[in-house]
This record gives structure tokens, C-alpha cells and sequence, in this order.
């Protein structure tokens, strides 16, 4: 007997019983023209997300910290002929100080101490003496002595410098406040678009604010842990630590839970936007605020970022001095959002009583099937983010906290080897373990090694042609680096009462002055890779197959290397050219990125993150000597440097912007190897385990979440 079933869309017509073909009818059109309507917006949906994601983290980071300047940044000054020096400060550079007067040299010092102003200059019978507080920013306080030093000097004053709050030897760069801050957005913002699309009944008012409550504690018990009695970071003002903790992560989840009311699973965009992408400029944290564009002090004000980071500071640095104006803003915050969630579910309610829950567009994270208990699917939501913040303050801040010389290799020259090697062994003697000296007769050679970065620098004796010691440094090779030895061989010209004159190899540009274009554009191309991967897993699920993911992320590598040169170079002014050779070197290290998260994908799903981004950024940001010279961190970041991609994508870029692409290709191998040796690993795989092609199906019956889930409205 002949079907005359409605026939499936891609399959040939019916015929009647007089063998005449049927034409498809409405019905079947209409679901042809869905399914390919999803099947366009998936791929969409792959290629939309890691774009904006990347896009606005390397744009946003880059467009506020490529190249610190003062602006309007607040300086007191006090003392004898107070007016006469306020009006000099200001006429050397109007936009970039906001100088006040005030009348005593103790109101200086507590306006330092209270955050009121960066820093400030008493003037007393010929001497200037210039107060900075490093607990309240380190940059900050590097740049108002940077501002005043020069006015002072030129005016004949004697200069002295003290730090009113300096900071303690357990967090000597001041990380301890940052991270912490990062970690606890992190926690409060992350989990909520992961639990809409897999588990959306968790987001039921009621039921979110007491587990909210819940998770805000732990986590606070976890960084503390962490942070504490783990690292040593922070040493006492637990309860101190803990509440600020509970609050941030409290107040940040409850803003993300009405953004995700709105906006759906794309909050995790918005919540990025104003966490991340503005708020760490506007921390105050990492970089002053008052070197930033003017938009900066004005975020500072009322993000949760800085609310959080001036709080933990004022704890940890200031024995509480000045945090209640920042915690009031958390608490304004949390409550604002969960007031505004309730008034926007009642209104939900009376529109559309019966509406249907969200629907789960991901069935599970760890790449299988749906787990069939409620426990197994709780703990892996639970689980993706305490290991991600765990991860980071492990990794990251461990790894920078404590940044000493170690062996930091250093040349030194004199006219005769017997000379060179006199004055190595007499520096050992005063600086055992902090450089590892290397004798040399020749200064050019010298010059050439710190050139080719084979040693950080080079320290020249004074000769009978060149009376003067001379410093050859790297800036472009490493900032960190640079600070360490000019202001060692500095002290030590000093102490032997010599003349020391700098030679810069490779200056930073003005455009780039504090070298983050070379990480945050490494930084964009391995987030690519791994974005494109994950995102795309569960969004297009046809894409996994590697007859059709090559083309697709080679497409897309090519693609967005040449975006992010785009935002580098034309949107934002942090590089200058040189499109071609980054552009291909991108290319090359997003495609190898991507393969190699593939990899974790086919074992694990949405999970893959995890390992992915603890190796390629939590391990690989301070592997790369990018943020923090190598030598300034425990002795597996060297190791770690060689090895890893994201070191070779900083190297790759540094070599390609400051040394005419002098060691381009030795890091790019180092990318292709990582490439292609996870291409051959999913090959493999899959030709064991066919990768799936389709979603997960996900059971939406009321027997399969039970009673009391059935017909309840969306965000209810």
C-alpha cells in the first residue's frame, strides 16, 4: 500500500494511488523553513558570541590601559610658599593634576590615608617632602612621585619621599585586594546564564535568594581559604574578608539575576560589560583610575568592582578607613535588584499567567546526556565555577604575589674579563640569588645579548673612555624586568658614588606605554581559539565533525585575527601596522587553540573550559612574562614560558612589534606543534567515537522534573 503521509522535509513527494506526485503541504513547508531558520541561527550563535565576548575584553581593557596618563588626578599641596609651588604643578600640566591647597601638613597626610587625593607635597625651609600611600595603588603612587619630583627639583628643593601606608611583605605588589575582587565577580555572575539554560527552575525567586545566600558563603569560605591559610596573601581581618566576600558575590548575583530576567542567556554579555570590561579599569586595582580616560572616576563611583576592591583595601591595607561608603553601594545594589526582579515577575504573572518555563538549551555541561538525578546535575553547575575561581587564585595569584628576583640573568662588563669577574663576585656577595651575573669584556656583545633578550640587561663599568656606569635595559622585553634592575643598579651606582647613565634598547611606544597591547591582543587570540569551540559545541552541534569544524575554524581564525589587529590597531591606536605578519601569527595561534580545545570537548563539553583556560590563561598569563617578568616568579613559570601558547603569542607579538620579527618563527612553531598534535589527537577520537551531531534531548514533562515544576511561568 502506497504512504500518503505528509512527507518529511528533504524527502521526495508522496504519489497518490493514480501515481500522480504530491506537492508538500503548508504544514511541511513551514517546518522546512524553521529548521533552517534554527540551523542559520546556530551557527550565527557560534560565531556571535565569541566575537562580542573577545571583541569587548580586548577593545575594553586596551582602550583604558594601553596608554596611562595623569588626568585631573588630585594632589595636596601644604607648607611654605604652598601657593606659588600649586600654581607652577598645575601650569606644567593643567589636565593632569587637580591640585588643592590645605593647611597643614597632618590634613595632608590623612587625605592620603582617607583616599581623598593620590598624594601630596609638604614644603618646609627647602625641603619638599612627598607623601604616596602604595597600599591605596602602587602605579598611583610610582605616578604622583613621576608628577611632583620634577617641579620639586627644578624649583632647588631637597626631595624626600615617605609612604604612609606602605604595603605589607606578604602582598608586596598589592595583589591580594585585586584578584580577590576578580575571583568574587566572577562567582557572582558566571553561574547565572549557565543555570537558565540548563536548569531555569533554580531561578524561581524563592527559591534563588536563600541558595544565593548559600553560594555567596562558600564562596566567601573558599577565597578566604585560599587567600589566607593557603597563600598567605591575607593575614588577619578574616571576618573582615569573609563579609565583603558574602556581600560582593550576594549583590552581584542578585544584579544578574534581574539582567537575566531581561536579557536571557545573553546577561552573561551584559554582566561582562559592566564586571569586567569597565569595572576592572574602574577598580582602581591594577592601574589608578586618574591615569585612565575620563569616564574611568566617574564608574568608580558606583560599579561593583571598585565597590568591592576599595572595600577589601580599606580592610586590608587601612584597618577598615573608609569602606562604608563602598559597602553601602553592594547593599543599594542587591537590594535594587532583587526589589526590581519582584516587580518585574509580577508583572510577568498578570500578563502571561500560564507562560511556559525557559526552555534548556543545554541539556548537560559535561557533554553527554541530561544527568537523570538532580544531585549529579546541581553539583556540576556548583562545580564549573568553584574550580574556575579556585583556579585562578591558585594559578594566577600565586604565582605573582610575591614578586622577587630569582636568578635574573645580568650582564656585567668591564675593560678586562679579571675586572668583570671581580665585580660579579662582589655584587653575589650583597645580592645572593637575586641575579645571576655573567662576566663579559665587550659592551657591544652585552648589548646584543640584552637585544636578543638572552639576558635582561647589562650593567657596563666605568672605563677610561666612559667615566660614567652605564645600564643597557629591554623596556619593550618586559617592563617588570626593566623597574627591577634600574632601580638595583641604581642603588648600587650610588652606594660607589658613580655617574649611572641608561641605554633602552627597545623603548615601549607612547601609544603602548606600559606594554598590555602585547597581552591583551595574545590574549584575544587565545580566547578566540577556545571560545569558538566551546560556544559552538552546544549552539551548533552539526559543526563537531572535522570535515566541517576545520574550514569553519580556519574561516573563523583568519577572520578574527584580522578583527582584533582592527580594535588594536585602527580602533584603539595600542599598536602601529605590521598587519600582515600579526595577522598571520594570530591565525595561526587561534586555529591551534581551537584544535586543541577540541580535544577536551570531545571528552567532556562545555566542561572543557576548565583545563582549557587553566592551562592557556591561568598558568599560561604568568607563564608569558607579558604582565610580570618570569624571573620575578616561582621557578616553574620558566619552564612553563617555553612550553606554552600563550607565552609564544606574547613573544610572537612582542618580537614582530619591537624586533623586527627576529624570533617569530621559533614561536610559531611552538603554536603549530600544540595545533597539530590536538588535530591528530581529535582525529583519533573521533574516528573511535564519532563526535554527535545533534543536542541532547532534553525530557520537559512534568513527571520528569515532578509536580510541583509543571506550568510555572518563566522567572517565577
Amino acid at each position: 500500500m502506497t504512504s500518503t503521509s505528509p512527507t518529511s522535509p528533504g524527502s521526495p513527494p508522496d504519489t497518490d494511488p493514480t501515481g500522480e506526485t504530491q506537492a508538500p503541504d503548508a504544514a511541511d513547508l513551514a517546518a522546512a523553513k524553521r529548521a533552517k531558520a534554527e540551523k542559520i541561527g546556530r551557527y550565527v550563535a557560534m560565531f556571535l558570541m565569541p566575537l562580542l565576548m573577545v571583541s569587548m575584553l580586548v577593545g575594553g581593557y586596551l582602550a583604558a590601559m594601553h596608554a596611562p596618563t595623569p588626568n585631573d588626578m588630585p594632589i595636596a599641596v601644604t607648607g611654605e610658599q604652598a601657593e606659588p609651588f600649586a600654581d607652577s604643578l598645575e601650569a606644567a600640566d593643567p589636565d593632569a593634576v587637580d591640585v588643592r591647597v590645605v593647611g597643614s601638613d597632618a590634613e595632608a597626610r590623612q587625605l592620603i590615608l582617607d583616599r581623598k587625593i593620590s598624594g601630596a607635597v609638604s614644603l618646609t625651609e627647602g625641603t619638599a617632602s612627598v607623601y604616596t600611600a602604595s597600599a591605596a595603588g602602587a602605579s598611583q603612587s610610582s605616578t604622583v612621585t613621576a608628577l611632583l619630583a620634577p617641579q620639586v627639583l627644578e624649583q632647588g628643593l631637597t626631595l624626600q619621599s615617605e609612604d604612609l601606608a606602605p604595603l605589607p611583605d606578604h602582598d608586596m605588589a598589592g595583589l591580594g585586594a585585586m584578584f580577590l575582587t576578580t575571583a568574587l565577580l566572577l562567582a557572582g555572575y558566571m553561574p547565572l546564564s549557565l543555570v537558565l539554560s540548563n536548569s531555569p527552575e533554580l531561578l524561581r525567586f524563592r527559591r534563588f535568594v536563600p541558595l544565593l545566600a548559600g553560594w555567596a558563603a562558600l564562596i566567601a569560605g573558599l577565597v578566604w581559604a585560599v587567600t589566607g591559610p593557603m597563600l598567605g596573601v591575607v593575614e588577619g581581618h578574616s571576618a573582615a574578608v569573609l563579609g565583603v566576600s558574602w556581600l560582593t558575590v550576594f549583590a552581584v548575583g542578585s544584579v544578574q539575576l534581574f539582567l537575566t530576567r531581561i536579557l536571557g542567556p545573553m546577561a552573561v554579555l551584559a554582566g561582562m560589560l559592566f564586571l569586567m570590561v569597565l569595572g576592572v579599569p574602574a577598580s582602581n586595582m591594577s592601574m589608578s583610575v586618574h591615569t585612565m580616560p575620563g569616564l574611568y572616576p566617574y564608574l568608580h563611583s558606583f560599579l561593583p568592582a571598585a565597590a568591592t576592591g576599595e572595600s577589601l583595601r580599606s580592610f586590608l591595607y587601612f584597618d577598615g578607613n573608609g569602606a562604608g561608603p563602598h559597602l553601602l553601594v553592594l547593599v543599594i545594589g542587591a537590594v535594587a535588584a532583587l526589589l526590581l526582579t519582584l516587580i518585574l515577575d509580577a508583572v510577568k504573572r498578570r500578563r502571561k499567567p500560564n507562560a511556559a518555563p525557559p526552555a534548556i538549551n543545554v541539556a548537560s555541561l559535561h557533554g553527554g546526556p541530561r544527568p537523570k538525578t538532580r544531585r549529579w546535575r546541581y553539583g556540576t553547575l556548583a562545580f564549573f565555577p568553584l574550580a574556575m575561581v579556585t583556579m585562578m587564585l591558585s594559578f594566577m595569584l600565586g604565582a605573582m604575589y610575591e614578586p622577587t628576583p630569582r636568578d635574573m640573568p645580568v650582564a656585567v662588563v668591564g675593560s678586562t674579563a679579571e675586572q668583570a669577574e671581580q665585580a660579579v663576585a662582589g655584587l653575589d656577595e650583597n645580592m645572593s640569588g637575586l641575579f645571576d651575573l655573567r662576566a663579559m669584556d665587550s659592551a657591544d656583545e652585552a648589548r646584543g645579548q640584552v637585544q636578543d633578550r638572552t639576558v635582561v640587561g647589562a650593567y657596563v663599568l666605568p672605563s677610561a673612555e666612559n667615566p660614567a656606569a652605564t645600564l643597557i635595559t629591554n623596556q619593550a622585553a618586559g617592563m617588570s624586568q626593566q623597574q627591577v634592575l634600574t632601580s638595583v643598579f641604581g642603588q648600587v651606582a650610588a652606594g660607589q658614588q658613580m655617574e649611572l647613565t641608561q641605554d633602552n634598547v627597545a623603548p615601549l611606544k607612547d601609544s603602548d606605554s606600559m606594554g598590555m597591547a602585547t597581552m591583551y591582543l595574545a590574549m584575544g587570540w587565545i580566547m578566540a581559539g577556545f571560545m569558538i569551540i566551546v560556544v559552538g559545541s552546544t549552539a551548533a552541534p552539526a559543526s563537531r565533525p572535522l570535515r566541517k569544524l576545520i574550514p569553519i575554524v580556519a574561516a573563523w581564525a583568519v577572520g578574527m585575527s584580522a578583527f582584533l589587529w582592527v580594535i588594536a590597531d585602527v580602533f584603539v591606536g595600542a599598536i602601529d601596522g605590521h598587519f600582515l605578519p600579526l595577522w598571520g601569527a594570530g591565525a595561526v595561534a587561534i586555529f591551534s587553540m581551537a584544535m586543541f580545545t577540541a580535544v577536551f570537548e570531545r571528552f567532556m563539553g562545555m566542561l572543557a573550559i576548565l583545563p582549557v583556560i587553566g592551562i592557556l590563561m591561568f598558568l599560561g598569563v604568568p607563564a608569558s612574562g607579558a604582565a610580570m617578568s618570569i624571573y620575578m616568579e616561582p621557578e616553574i613559570f620558566r619552564f612553563l614560558h617555553e612550553v606554552l601558547p600563550m607565552p609564544a603569542a606574547v613573544e610572537s607579538i612582542r618580537s614582530i612589534l619591537y624586533f623586527g620579527s627576529d624570533t617569530v618563527w621559533s614561536h610559531l612553531g611552538t603554536l603549530g606543534i600544540w595545533g597539530a598534535v590536538s588535530l591528530a589527537v581529535v582525529t583519533v577520537i573521533d574516528h573511535f567515537k564519532p563526535p554527535r551531531t545533534e543536542s541532547h534531548p532534553v525530557d520537559t514533562t512534568p513527571a520528569a522534573h515532578g509536580p510541583k515544576h509543571a506550568k510555572v511561568p518563566a522567572g517565577v
